[in-house]
């Protein structure tokens, strides 16, 4: 049968190139994809169209079909931005277009590479959108933990330099207070308050390259915003002891302001209380988190200042609260044991 576009006098002067599968060459395909006529047609056409470099816009509205088709064809979209450019189209209006195509595929890769190929241009968008950050919320109502769309607004954070976006922080907070968990949501706070503010290549840290004591801790930092977000994550812990989350960004924090775990040892006994006959002896020890416990040990470790503390908030984990780990706790036990055994 006939396709639509064999049979529309618009394309009457392109000669389509099919598919080939290697069977004209006399070889047996070991598994064909059973493509429909419509998109065999459809995407005979495109062939014909990129072999030419034509520029146009019925090749513009061809990659649209294609795409309805098919949004994971990484070809069409490249060959797509190349049109818009040239034919110098409202970038606005293709935004508007790509907008209702991400909502309706939301784990799409192709889409949001697409939307930064267009965001990139700086004579188009010298200056970020008045409603992009709108739209990335409306993504986030669908699925906060869209990677493909945290990977774009990262971008954006530094392609237009907005760390100290009042939107930015406003928007994590409001996606924090409705899943505390949302693990990358406490990655992209942390971004904002400690990520390298340059063109470093590895934007997750910084001295990302630079050697273990280094990784992750700046030279100069503001002392009030560290204390500002270790409040917030107390804050947070509060609300769920056992959410990895906010101890894991409280260790960051920590980390990049270059101060000791200890700092944090009166808050994390709050977590793990030990419970004491009248004669002082040990008989029992409440846990409210876990992770406190981790903490509490690594405090103890740090130093050697109080082995057999760490050892025993090891075996805490070990035994009772994290035993899946159980191996990783005996190593850090023995670890302890032998630092102890070679200082005496």
């Amino acid at each position: 049968m006939e396709g639509k576009y064999a049979s529309d006098p618009e394309w009457a002067s392109i000669q389509p190139i099919p598919l080939n599968d290697g069977s004209e060459s006399g070889a047996m395909p070991l598994a064909t994809i059973a493509y429909s006529d419509e998109y065999l047609d459809a995407t005979s056409y495109l062939r014909a169209v990129m072999a030419a470099n034509e520029m146009s816009e019925r090749a513009l509205k061809l990659t649209e079909d294609i795409i309805s088709m098919n949004p994971a064809h990484y070809t069409v979209w490249i060959y797509r931005a190349k049109i818009v450019f040239a034919l110098e189209k409202d970038l606005i209006d293709e935004l508007e277009w790509l907008n209702r195509v991400s909502l309706k595929y939301l784990k799409n890769y192709q889409i949001w590479h697409h939307r930064q190929v267009l965001m990139a241009s700086r004579e188009h968008f010298p200056t970020l959108p008045p409603k992009e950050m709108d739209f990335l919320m409306e993504m986030f109502a669908q699925d906060s933990k869209n990677y493909h769309v945290w990977t774009y607004r990262h971008w954006l954070v530094r392609h237009f330099g907005l760390w100290d976006s009042p939107r930015e922080i406003a928007d994590v907070n409001s996606l924090l207070n409705s899943d505390l968990r949302n693990n990358s949501a406490w990655n992209h706070r942390y971004m904002l308050r400690f990520g390298p503010r340059s063109e470093e290549p590895d934007a997750g840290m910084v001295h990302g390259s630079g050697p273990p004591a280094k990784k992750g801790r700046h030279d100069v930092v503001d002392e009030d915003s560290v204390d500002e977000e270790l409040q917030y994550a107390q804050e947070q812990i509060v609300r769920a002891p056992e959410n990895r989350s906010p101890w894991s960004y409280a260790r960051g924090v920590i980390r990049a302001a270059g101060r000791p775990l200890s700092e944090w040892k009166d808050f994390t006994q709050k977590f793990v209380i030990d419970k004491r006959d009248g004669q002082g002896q040990l008989v029992d020890v409440e846990v409210k988190s876990s992770h406190a416990v981790e903490w509490l040990a690594d405090v103890y470790a740090q130093g050697g200042t109080a082995p057999d503390e760490a050892i025993r908030m090891l075996n805490l984990l070990k035994d009772k609260y994290d035993p899946i780990r159980k191996n990783y706790w005996n190593y850090r036990i023995e670890s302890i044991g032998g630092q102890v055994a070679a200082s005496a």
